[in-house]
């Protein structure tokens, strides 16, 4: 597909520019502005447009057999250029109606605000078979539009250096803030040069071997703090230096101290551990690793007598040359051949135990009297209550007849 070029765009960038000079009305004198912007931004404004335009081209060619895109390319180009820069121009009357009005939401962002005047654009531009066929929410329109920005790209219709001095012109237009551009103005092309060696919004490029970028001084830290090209520490705090994009191949990876399981994660040791130090958590740890082995050669005891035998072993022979043994295997194989030499496993109840066998106990005795009393009954044989309550009462009794035995003797 031909695609014309004409110059419908802003002249060449070739060209030595002037900076702008304006009479101030107070002082009546010639001040020159600063044209930096930020660099960054302006490369981003510049990437909408081409495919804006070829969106524009599309929807105004389809279901056309005499036109194709590429046909309306450099006219549309032109349109388009015209009527953003319209919009860029009154933004701000635009803005001020949007702000009183009521349920209204705007973003004051640059890109935002140029995005959405590229959008509108391209919204003109439909023709009836794009708007009533349902062509703008299909799939092929988006791999149409895609297509064609690549074309356009490929055949150097539109260079990035145009776009991007377009993209500056209508950036200095809605930028209300200038937060993206700057805004200073000098007397001298000399205060202007000072100026501009430490302008905010100077370009730099990064100075990260393989990176590219662009941006403005005042986005320089920001940049370095993500910039993917960037030398750094091991984030895991190993001794290597490594580029920021291949961090997390490295943590995976290569670092050696890199986390992972410990080498008796299966018998219950549940501690992530740095590689290069399985070594250190084997021997301090290795109390806690033996516990976990003999509850894997006796798995009915308890926790007390796993101890009791624990204490045992070291008590037989010594075992610091078992410490920092990282073989599972061997490991086990050796404390096992050392238990099997103590003998039976002695079972030692925990303290809870021996509380719920003494109230079983007390329990069980207390049933035994309550049946002994309740057979007692039943055969006719007085309890031990109800003899002593007999007993009580012939005493008083005998007690009784003396005190009347001795009335009469006496009378």
């Amino acid at each position: 597909m031909n695609l014309e070029t004409p110059n419908v765009d802003l002249p060449s960038t070739d060209k030595e520019v002037v900076p702008e000079k304006i009479e101030d009305e107070e002082i009546n004198e010639p001040l020159i502005h600063c044209e930096l912007c930020d660099a960054e931004l302006v490369h981003k404004l510049a990437q909408v447009l081409l495919p804006g335009l070829s969106t524009a081209c599309v929807d105004n060619t389809s279901g056309d057999i005499f036109r194709t895109p590429g046909s309306v390319a450099a006219e549309m180009r032109k349109e388009m250029v015209d009527y953003i820069t319209m919009r860029s121009e009154i933004c701000v009357a635009e803005s001020i109606i949007l702000d009183n009005a009521p349920d209204a939401e705007v973003s004051d962002h640059p890109y935002d605000i140029i995005s959405d005047f590229v959008e509108d654009f391209a919204a003109t531009k439909r023709n009836l078979f794009s708007r009533v066929s349902g062509w703008v929410l299909s799939e092929k329109r988006e791999d149409k539009i895609d297509d064609f920005v690549q074309e356009m790209d490929i055949n150097g219709f539109w260079p990035l250096d145009r776009r991007e001095a377009i993209a500056q012109v209508l950036l200095r237009n809605v930028d209300f803030k200038s937060e993206f551009h700057c805004d200073q103005k000098f007397h001298s092309v000399e205060e202007l040069a000072e100026h501009v060696v430490n302008c905010g919004f100077r370009s730099l490029i990064c100075t990260n071997e393989g990176c590219t970028a662009t941006f403005c001084a005042n986005h320089a830290e920001q940049h370095d703090s993500i910039c993917p090209f960037k030398i750094i520490l091991c984030e895991q705090k190993c001794s290597a230096f490594i580029m920021r994009r291949e961090m997390d191949r490295h943590c995976i990876t290569d670092c050696p101290m890199k986390l992972v399981n410990c080498p008796f994660h299966n018998l219950g040791c549940q501690s992530p551990v740095p590689y290069s130090l399985i070594s250190q958590h084997c021997s301090e740890s290795f109390d806690s690793h033996l516990l976990h082995i003999l509850h894997s050669v006796h798995k009915e005891a308890n926790e007390e007598t796993l101890k009791h035998r624990q204490q045992q072993l070291e008590e037989a022979s010594s075992l610091d040359y078992l410490r920092g043994l990282q073989n599972l295997r061997l490991l086990t194989s050796k404390i096992k051949e050392m238990d099997s030499k103590l003998g039976p496993l002695v079972v030692i109840g925990t303290k809870e135990d021996t509380e719920e066998a003494k109230d079983d106990a007390s329990s069980e005795t207390d049933e035994e009297k309550d049946k002994s009393n309740a057979a007692d009954e039943k055969k006719g044989v007085p309890n031990a209550a109800e003899e002593t309550k007999d007993a009580s009462i012939s005493t008083e009794e005998m007690k009784a007849d003396a005190s009347i035995v001795i009335q009469e003797c006496n009378n």
